[in-house]
């Protein structure tokens, strides 16, 4: 049995004319970084508000098909189950911060407190979440005073500290530089090691490349392409969907071009490195 479960999902907005998710398909395990890609209006956000129960319960519309997260319906679940369950990270961390927490210790707690937990019991949760992000030198900054780096790993706290098993995160990276990018994947990467079920909504493909397990492509609602990294982000055919491949797999199709022979195409830098590395050796390109 699939953790989730989507069968025949289509969906339309209520002021919408058309369907903006369309027949969807898909099963989902346990533990597994899935990247969701696809060009802007592919559906990539419309799919993760379904998957975390903003449709049907926020945002009405015409819903079609089931979505089963550990065997029961999205449409069965009250939204303070989901939130034990499913944690939901903003694109624009500005967007996520409550704005009425004095200090970055609190921001993190506010979640908990809402749940009515016990305060030694979030005390003693948040002090764990701030050593694994290794944040606490932002333990008691104003949240409204940081950087967008810094608000972003805190975002990334205030949803980690509620233990969800399943995380959502869309387009994390997008107003980040490479160190606050890199930064984030380490999180990232952190909760999948810890037995997460992640749906990673991003367009740096060398680092769904590097940390994703599979990969589901979009375009125009529907689900074109879906399987292994290794699989679909090494097929010349994501180049058909408004999509890109990683820059080593491009670079192994245009060494194609010019009649090197490749048993496959790199997708990470290692691959490429190991496939330069043996036609050097062979004689077959020089530098």
């Amino acid at each position: 049995m699939s953790y989730i479960s989507v069968r025949n999902l289509s969906y339309q907005y209520p002021i919408g004319n058309e369907n903006v998710l369309k027949n969807i398909n898909l099963d989902l395990e346990q533990g597994k970084l899935y990247a969701l890609i696809g060009s802007n209006g592919s559906g990539k956000t419309t799919l993760c508000n379904v998957l975390r129960g903003y449709i049907p319960h926020f945002y009405k519309g015409e819903l079609q098909g089931h979505v089963n997260i550990k065997e029961k319906d999205i449409r069965e679940w009250e939204m303070g189950e989901i939130a034990k369950h499913i944690g939901y990270v903003f694109q624009n961390p500005f967007t996520q911060i409550s704005g009425v927490k004095d200090t970055v210790f609190e921001e993190i707690a506010y979640g908990l407190e809402n749940l009515g937990i016990e305060v030694d019991a979030i005390k003693k949760s948040v002090e764990n979440v701030i050593q694994m992000l290794d944040i606490d030198y932002l333990r008691d900054k104003n949240p409204n005073d940081l950087s967008g780096g810094q608000k972003q790993r805190v975002a990334f706290a205030s949803i980690i500290v509620m233990n969800p098993d399943i995380l959502i995160i869309d387009e994390p990276t997008s107003q980040l530089d490479p160190d606050g990018t890199e930064e984030i994947f380490r999180i990232i990467d952190l909760m999948k090691r810890q037995g997460k079920t992640i749906i990673l909504v991003e367009h740096k493909m060398e680092l769904i490349a590097k940390y994703a397990d599979e990969v589901i492509l979009m375009q125009n609602g529907e689900v074109k392409m879906k399987g292994k990294k290794e699989d679909i982000l090494s097929d010349k055919e994501v180049l058909q969907f408004d999509s890109t491949l990683p820059q080593y797999a491009l670079l192994g199709l245009e060494l194609r071009k010019k009649g090197v022979y490749l048993d496959s195409l790199p997708i990470t830098e290692e691959d490429a490195l190991e496939i330069i590395t043996k036609l050097l050796e062979r004689k077959e390109v020089c530098i």
